[in-house]
């Protein structure tokens, strides 16, 4: 995990309205489009775990169709992606499997893949959450793709001197390898070797590599960039510089972030913004976090305040306008919160508006938690007067912890509930707070503390599937928690039990909640008679 880099936790800029269910599945099918090496003829996808009871509520299967058609996760050609494919020829159905249990992760797809050339691939994906994906078999067989670097998938057979065939072709074309793993499954038989490497891989170096005989298949997945933008490449002494400084900067606990910070007499957003230059430059490429923010930022204003002037009807038809009523409110007498929690939830319930009518927004760190850190900022901003620049210095605090929360835990709703997805974001959203008000890294971390300790247990039961109900108010809820987490750290009242411990106790809480309670739509408020009759009048024959 130690790789996670920031639009692992702020990001990816996606359409809504699910990190895993949405931006995460449509991945898992770029990925596999990649494989197959063109545009397929068919493709059918079999749905397991979570995935096959949430299908069309969380736009799954329009993501998938999208990434089969090689578009990005903020692409709003997302929303008519059937009548796209149908325009390209791509056949497609979908296969719920609900009462399967051949699967590991629960959130998994396998994809029956029929080319052009008449050939059948099968691959199985994983969303892992906050859009991030995993292919994890070929054909059968084990393998692991992340598509975090640039990554090269051989198909050979078993036999000596095809390793050093490859990595010899990919040397004589300037491109380095940073890992190789070969995956088979018996001596002698086919196998597949994947390498990640630093630089891009052309067209020439593949057909190199095709040339040997035993080399049956070779297929490229392009690095996973952020949309609309070509990072500058470094040379190789920049790069392993930037090696170094990752190993002494890779924090693992909240412990070793505060040793960091106390030692280089930083903040948390110092810190973790040198990391995440030593991240990209170890990736070979250049610096683009603070660029990359400043879009983060745009994007956050626009899912935030645009549905105040003009409310956005959800897909699901549960939502459109409560932001709208919300803000309108905050200059009546009956405002019994005040500034700036009224406009925090305000804001926060216009995000999950964005998010749930398949609009453009940020995942921080899933789409279905995106209204917590820009309603609390936002609200920051417009009634303390922040400068947006002081904002993305807190954007940078609140990813040093949503990647701790990341790497030691869960940020995903379908492995440990709601508390994993707005319980980690209230807590980045606090830390940030905190930060901006001039706390310290220690102040930082016992906020970050207490948001997840008032939403530890929290269950993820949308209501029909939908990231609408009960998850625009509990976005809302989220902010407040966060402003709360912050004032009360910043009035120097500590915590009983450590942030790394805190983050240990959510994550042991949410693998013990069954499955009903995380993200499947089968308990809590799904499984209550209001919401089973809404669903039967208004979800039946969908």
């Amino acid at each position: 995990m130690e790789t996670l880099g920031l639009t692992d936790i702020i990001g990816p800029v996606m359409v809504g309205p699910s990190s895993s269910h949405t931006a995460g599945a449509l991945r898992i099918a770029y990925m596999a489009r990649k494989l197959a090496g063109s545009l397929p003829r068919r493709v059918e996808f079999r749905l397991l775990g979570s995935f096959a009871h949430t299908l069309t509520g969380h736009g799954t299967d329009k993501a998938l169709v999208a990434g089969m058609l090689g578009f990005s996760p903020d692409d709003l050609r997302i929303r008519n992606s059937f009548a796209h494919a149908r325009e390209a020829g791509l056949h497609f159905e979908f296969t719920p499997l609900p009462d399967s249990d051949d699967y590991e992760h629960p959130n998994t797809i396998d994809m029956v893949i029929d080319g052009a050339d008449g050939a059948r691939m099968c691959v199985r994906g994983e969303s892992v959450g906050g859009g991030a994906a995993v292919i994890r078999k070929i054909d059968g067989v084990d393998v692991y793709i992340t598509g975090e670097n640039h990554s090269i998938v051989v198909q050979q057979i078993d036999e000596p001197g095809v390793l050093a065939h490859i990595a010899t072709c990919l040397s004589e074309h300037g491109v380095n390898i940073a890992t190789a793993r070969m995956y088979r499954e018996q001596r002698g038989d086919v196998a597949y070797t994947v390498l990640e490497t630093d630089q891009s891989i052309s067209e020439d170096a593949r057909e190199a590599i095709i040339a040997n005989p035993l080399i049956r298949g070779c297929r490229v997945i392009p690095a996973a960039t952020v949309a609309g933008e070509a990072p500058a490449p470094v040379d190789a002494d920049v790069q392993a510089r930037a090696l170094e400084d990752l190993r002494a900067l890779d924090f693992g606990t909240g412990s070793a972030l505060l040793e960091l910070c106390r030692a280089r007499k930083a903040s948390i957003s110092e810190v973790f913004f040198r990391r995440e230059q030593a991240v990209q430059e170890s990736r070979g490429f250049a610096d683009g976090t603070q660029a990359y923010l400043l879009r983060v930022l745009r994007v956050m204003k626009d899912a935030a305040f645009g549905p105040l002037d003009e409310p956005a009807n959800s897909m699901g038809g549960l939502l459109g306008g409560e932001a709208q009523r919300m803000a309108k409110l905050r200059r009546h007498a009956r405002n019994v919160c005040g500034e700036p929690i009224s406009s925090a939830a305000a804001y926060a319930m216009a995000v999950l508006e964005t998010n749930a009518s398949m609009g453009r927004i940020v995942a921080a760190p899933t789409a279905g938690s995106a209204g917590v850190i820009p309603g609390v900022l936002l609200s920051l901003q417009v009634t303390k007067g922040f400068t947006d620049d002081e904002l993305v210095r807190a954007l940078g605090c609140a990813a040093a912890v949503g990647y701790l929360i990341t790497r030691n835990a869960t940020v995903a709703g379908a492995e440990g509930g709601c508390q994993a997805e707005i319980g980690s974001a209230a807590a980045m959203a606090a830390a940030a707070t905190v930060e901006l008000e001039g706390g310290t890294p220690e102040q930082c971390l016992d906020a970050a503390g207490n948001a997840l300790t008032n939403m530890m247990g929290l269950v993820c039961d949308p209501v029909a599937g939908l990231v609408e109900v009960p998850c625009q108010k509990r976005n809302a809820s989220g902010a407040a928690t966060a402003l709360v987490s912050a004032q009360i750290s910043l009035a120097n009242v500590g915590n009983l039990v450590g942030f790394d411990q805190t983050v240990e106790a959510m994550y042991k809480v949410g693998r013990s909640l069954p499955f009903e309670l995380r993200e499947s739509a089968l308990g809590g408020l799904a499984a209550t008679p209001d919401a089973c009759t809404w669903c039967e009048s208004h979800m039946c024959g969908k």
